[in-house]
């Protein structure tokens, strides 16, 4: 399969068929995977792979908190948990709102779970002194965590990356014993999807590449 093919197909697989994705397979994903970069290459990652029932209903239950606050802002017409704007939602209606059950069964109903964590003490925090949210910290796991589903869209599987348990990352970490000082980073639902998606709808690059600064021209395929 060519590697574009594979970059405009890989999509956000949260229903599987009752096919199961063998060990040599997940090791092979990440076999592949493990040639992503990280800051000082010092490869900080750690992968839980979770088959357990218990385990991945746990893992739906923890996922609820943060689904139903998801549902209730999305609801209110704001997008969720971003923390720029502050939420109108009151803690009485998102209790008392349902969540989605595509954000929680998802765990429970793939064949395997894989929980990617990243040492703290490993990754460059070099915007940890800002007025904002951290984000820096992330270059250092997401490509490979990105790799995994790529890999994974190669070898005919699928999956998504989830973090709605992680606003719970205490009872995560104690849930599969994970050490304090790692991260919980992305929580993939893994296995035969459902159902394929082979054209994704994409914003064109135009709308968000720009020449030279923010406002400057849009980028085009006749930009030379």
């Amino acid at each position: 399969m060519d590697l574009y093919d594979i970059m405009r197909t890989t999509f956000s697989a949260r229903e599987f068929s009752d096919e199961p994705i063998s060990n040599s397979t997940i090791f092979k994903i990440l076999d592949n995977s493990r040639f992503a970069p990280s800051g000082g290459n010092r490869q900080g990652w750690h992968v839980i792979i979770i088959r357990d029932i218990k385990a991945k209903k746990a893992l739906a239950d923890l996922a609820v908190p943060a689904a139903k606050r998801y549902a209730a802002q999305i609801f209110a017409g704001e997008n969720p948990w971003n923390t720029v704007e502050s939420t109108v939602v009151d803690p009485e209606t998102i209790e008392n709102i349902l969540p989605p059950n595509i954000l929680t069964k998802t765990y429970i109903n793939s064949p395997a779970v894989l929980v990617v964590c990243v040492d703290l003490k490993l990754v460059a925090s070099v915007d940890q002194y800002l007025e904002r949210i951290g984000i820096v910290s992330g270059a250092s796991i997401y490509p490979f965590v990105w790799n995994i589903l790529l890999a994974a869209r190669y070898e005919g599987y699928g999956g998504t990356i989830t973090t709605l348990p992680i606003s719970q990352e205490p009872k995560v970490q104690a849930l599969l014993n994970i050490p304090n000082d790692f991260a919980v980073c992305a929580i993939l639902p893994l296995g035969k999807p459902a159902k394929r998606l082979t054209k994704l709808n994409r914003k064109p690059v135009s709308s968000f590449a720009t020449l030279e600064k923010w406002d400057g021209e849009p980028l085009t395929d006749k930009s030379d």
